[in-house]
């Protein structure tokens, strides 16, 4: 999870925590306006400490794990919107400062670009969040909801090992 030209650190603090607490493997900032430390006021669990922090001084500077793809959350007209997207096993997500918008230079280096369906942005906080949220739930980890809200939800299918296959060159 990262943010690109973010300036408000305790939006900021709030998606590290965020990021931290759905699990993600690393924060980064690309051309941040504040200072890393202001970000502790909001970042109530110390991810600093576990998490690893990346700074980059331009988007040609920012460098992802290999096999990583780059989603952009960015409200466009050809934005992909979240409830229909398919997030990567493996992606980093990079959200726009809170007064603009990922540059057209992130953009263009983004593998997508996806946004949330709402009439109006909210804090940089708030949809990274959603995002997080969203990607916990489309992974497949979870039993499908049941049509009926007083319906007892289906349990996923037990994990079933199969045998051991040998394999034998034929005659």
């Amino acid at each position: 999870m990262g943010v690109e030209g973010g300036s408000k650190p305790m939006n900021l603090g709030n998606l590290l925590r965020s990021a931290h607490s759905f699990g993600a493997s690393y924060f980064f900032t690309v051309a941040p306006q504040y200072k890393s430390k202001d970000m502790s006021n909001s970042d109530t669990s110390d991810a600093s400490k576990t998490l690893p922090l990346y700074t980059f001084d331009s988007v040609e500077d920012m460098v992802l794990p290999k096999g990583v793809q780059l989603v952009g959350v960015e409200l466009t007209d050809e934005s992909i919107e979240l409830p229909s997207f398919r997030h990567p096993t493996q992606a980093a997500y990079v959200l726009g400062p809170e007064k603009g918008s990922l540059s057209p230079e992130m953009q263009e280096r983004c593998d997508f670009i996806v946004k949330i369906p709402m009439k109006f942005c909210v804090n940089v906080g708030v949809a990274g969040a959603i995002v997080l949220y969203d990607r916990l739930i489309s992974m497949g980890r979870f039993p499908g909801r049941p049509v009926n809200p007083r319906a007892e939800t289906i349990p996923l299918p037990k994990h079933v090992q199969g045998g051991q296959i040998l394999r034998t060159k034929k005659d």
